[in-house]
């Protein structure tokens, strides 16, 4: 555990030596949905390090700093902790936004390479200046079922998440189950406040102000984060960013997908 200047306590898993890969997860999960990607980098022999955000997992249930800003800012109080240096940050879903934001505001010197996967960048919610975004009545109906009954509501997310409700496509039980597992481990009043935190949080100034290698992975068939108002968008923001997009891979293709994306992410890393 790792406490925070505003007394927060943050979970954190640590392994092996080398080029250190820091996790970051999307919500409403833990740094356990990083597992696949935990032990395949740890045996290439790099240092491997996930979190649990504020408010999820085994962290603090905080009500407080459940926002964009302090989640970046987490992070580089637990990377100084850690005196991190050369490191590669990767994230999914929210956890894309939170690296936009660490990377581009706290970096210090400190990160070598950037991965989104299925994130939620350059800004989800529609507007204005984003009319291919998700209405707002979308996130609306999120926060209402999740304070309506987050036990059921947390059941049905899955399938979307994973694909599993597309034609011939069977549920893995055990990924529906552990990803309730997860959600239901962290505070409820936190992962209500993240859904403005992932859905509203503009990321463009972020994205364009990155100055490292980035490789931004997305698959098309995504449910929850649609592909073209986001890493088709990020990519082009991103200075000399790469682009991969996965035909037919859900928003959590990381789990269903792992070793694909993991030997796509290394080659990367790699190269």
């Amino acid at each position: 555990m790792f406490t925070t200047k505003d007394g927060v306590e943050l979970y954190y898993k640590d392994w092996g030596t080398g080029q250190p890969i820091f996790f970051h997860h999307g919500w409403p999960l833990t740094s356990d949905d990083w597992d696949a990607q935990m032990v395949f980098f740890l045996s290439k022999g790099y240092r491997v390090i996930a979190y649990d955000r504020r408010g999820h997992g085994r962290s603090t249930q905080t009500i407080t700093g459940n926002d964009m800003d302090t989640y970046a800012s987490d992070v580089a109080e637990l990377v100084r902790h850690l005196d991190l240096k050369n490191a590669v940050h990767i994230g999914h879903s929210t956890g894309g936004g939170e690296v936009a934001r660490y990377v581009a505001q706290h970096n210090e010197g400190r990160v070598a390479k950037a991965i989104l996967v299925s994130a939620v960048p350059p800004v989800m919610v529609k507007s204005a200046s984003n009319p291919g975004g998700l209405d707002i009545s979308v996130f609306d109906d999120l926060r209402k079922q999740l304070a309506a009954n987050r036990a059921q509501f947390y059941r049905e997310v899955p399938m979307p998440f994973y694909g599993f409700n597309r034609p011939g496509v069977k549920p893995i039980e055990g990924t529906v189950n552990n990803w309730w597992r997860q959600g239901m481990m962290g505070g409820i009043q936190a992962h209500y406040d993240c859904i403005k935190a992932f859905s509203e949080t503009d990321f463009t100034t972020d994205l364009k102000n990155i100055k490292v290698p980035s490789l931004v992975m997305h698959g098309d068939d995504d449910q929850i984060v649609p592909y073209q108002d986001a890493g088709v968008l990020s990519a082009k923001l991103i200075p000399g960013a790469q682009l991969k997009i996965y035909k037919g891979y859900p928003h959590g293709m990381l789990t269903i997908h792992a070793e694909e994306l993991n030997n796509d992410m290394l080659a990367f890393i790699k190269g």
